[in-house]
């Protein structure tokens, strides 16, 4: 096969919005890093340390043979599975915020759930190329790739941990949308797929606290409302052109840990309107370029892999946004390439390196 050069439109987009990302870890981390760690840069250092070997690894992935991936995509699934299994044994998984979703590595933490995600998809791309033809039927195509995913959705709830089984279970919904399914299931799965989300709230309190926080923040402002009144209260001051780098109030002790989930908060307070245009932006031409070469892929594998990395870093950006705006309840879900974070900051990197591997073909 004849191989081209990579699209270094997407290649250069992902680099400066990792660079961005990291300033603003900086910008948004400084203070509550100064006071926990007398040292002001002790986010910045480590999340430059994975974006440093997510280069590395991103061009690693834009090289890999594809076909090798889609030869091993079931071993890859199944130790994406294992990962998941231990994770959830006590002394082997590591508990944060209340999930048991991380491995404790030093002073790092690896997330296997994130792992998963990119290994669905591969074996997801895997299994709709090689069953084109049964996935206008329900019960030979879609069945069983569901039963696959839901096992996988099962074991990341019980970690919990609802914000990303939520984006693995929309980002691989939208790739199978795209197979060729009859509309009509997809219409039965979201009413069966609602009932299901409604039960999950349901058998969970703190989930339950959330809704009522959505629909109405200021009823327990000091409990499970606080988070999003202040970042309400972070993006409201921003106007058009933002207070200036570095000149974020809500950093300072009212936002909790404004270098993660609500990272976007501090950016819109810093940068204004301009700031949430930029990357907004961003996000959209990363996406337009990535969904641009998976339309020009003949090969179905790379097709459905591109388009499926690419419905990823789009929905969990969305929902990210979603949620900081106030339009959704709190998930959890990172910003790509912003929210502090080695194990997201890699899997999504990683993501736009095999896409540049299409790319080249």
């Amino acid at each position: 096969m004849k191989y081209k050069k990579m699209d270094y439109l997407l290649f250069i987009s992902v680099i400066i919005i990792c660079i961005f990302g990291i300033i603003m870890i900086y910008s948004a981390s400084s203070i509550w890093a100064e006071f926990k760690y007398q040292d002001a840069f002790k986010y910045v250092k480590q999340q430059g340390l994975f974006f440093i070997i997510g280069i590395f690894v991103m061009l690693f992935a834009s090289k890999i043979h594809l076909d090798f991936l889609k030869k091993k995509a079931n071993l890859i699934l199944g130790f994406c599975f294992l990962l998941l299994v231990l994770v959830l044994i006590p002394g082997i998984g590591s508990i944060r915020n209340g999930s048991r979703s991380w491995f404790g590595i030093g002073g790092l933490g690896i997330q296997p759930s994130e792992f998963a995600k990119l290994g669905l998809i591969i074996f997801t791309a895997k299994y709709l190329a090689h069953n084109k033809r049964n996935m206008s039927d329900v019960k030979k195509g879609a069945i069983p790739i569901f039963l696959v995913i839901g096992i996988f959705f099962l074991l990341i709830m019980l970690e919990p941990d609802f914000g990303t089984a939520m984006v693995m279970a929309l980002t691989l919904i939208a790739l199978i949308f795209i197979s060729g399914l009859p509309f009509s299931f997809f219409i039965k799965l979201g009413i069966l797929g609602l009932g299901g989300i409604v039960a999950l709230i349901i058998a969970a309190p703190y989930r339950m606290a959330r809704i009522v926080s959505f629909l109405n923040p200021w009823s327990d402002p000091l409990g499970s409302g606080y988070q999003i009144i202040q970042s309400l209260y972070a993006i409201g001051p921003g106007g058009l052109l933002g207070q200036g780098f570095l000149n974020s109030r809500q950093k300072h002790f009212y936002l909790p840990e404004p270098q993660t989930d609500f990272i976007f908060s501090i950016i819109s307070e810093e940068f204004g309107f301009l700031g949430v245009l930029i990357v907004c932006g961003f996000f959209f031409f990363i996406f337009y370029r990535m969904v641009r070469i998976a339309l020009r892929s003949s090969d179905l594998f790379c097709k459905y892999l591109a388009f499926g990395l690419a419905f990823g870093i789009l929905i969990q950006a969305s929902l990210n946004l979603a949620v900081v705006v106030g339009l959704i309840p709190v998930t959890g879900v990172t910003l790509p390439f912003f929210s502090y974070g080695g194990s997201s900051l890699l899997m999504s990197m990683i993501s736009v390196g095999l896409v540049l591997n299409v790319s080249r073909k």
